[in-house]
């Protein structure tokens, strides 16, 4: 057997650099804009010089887009959404409500991270259009993770027979929305557990027989 072979020190410093630098962005763009904050000012609250960012990231938009990254995964792992444990475990439960169950935890985790910046980096890609170049421009990423959602629960024995999966993603995809968590969570001052509780309920009421 080959020894599993782990980062040297070099690629560990680099690491953790580009860690103190994606959570100082992330502050800094929540709490001033993307427009408003300077590579130098995130240089400073991770204690690096510019050049450093310059070199591990590129540019500005580079930063924002590993501080989106990095919160809808939580992590830096280069791992796909739909190749996490949670998504693998929700898509594999034996009901389409047990799969909502899980379904929903999983998402109200992410948006937990992601929905601070959802309007921030919207704001960005308005007055930045270049910034767009960053994303997939013909696939929009939470759509196909919702749709492969879809695709296992309408193969569950509980599931509604008279949606199509197109139309059970559209469903999974506005109510799981971080725009309408914003809506409850932050503006009506609902508590996370209360929105994830209301979601659940929604969901297994359209989808679940």
């Amino acid at each position: 057997m080959s020894p599993v072979r782990t980062p040297g020190k070099r690629a560990q410093q680099a690491q953790r650099t580009r860690q103190k630098v994606v959570a100082a962005a992330r502050e800094l763009f929540i709490s001033q804009g993307y427009g408003a904050t300077t590579l130098q000012e995130i240089a400073d609250r991770a204690g690096v010089s510019v050049q450093t960012i310059y070199f591990s990231f590129g540019n500005k938009g580079s930063v924002l887009k590993e501080v989106v990254d990095t919160s809808v995964a939580g992590d830096d792992e280069p791992v796909a959404t739909m190749d996490r444990p949670w998504f693998r475990e929700a898509i594999d439960q034996p009901s389409a409500a047990e799969q909502l169950e899980a379904h929903v935890h999983g998402t109200r985790r992410i948006l937990d991270r992601v929905a601070p910046i959802t309007e921030m980096v919207r704001t960005a890609a308005l007055t930045n259009p270049d910034l767009l170049d960053l994303w997939e421009r013909d696939a929009n990423p939470r759509h196909v993770v919702q749709t492969a959602a879809a695709q296992a629960l309408a193969s569950k024995p509980d599931a509604v027979s008279d949606l199509s999966v197109a139309e059970i993603a559209d469903r999974l995809y506005g109510v799981l929305s971080p725009e309408l968590y914003l809506l409850l969570v932050r503006d009506r001052g609902w508590e996370p557990g209360d929105w994830e509780s209301w979601a659940l309920d929604t969901l297994r009421h359209q989808l679940c027989r």
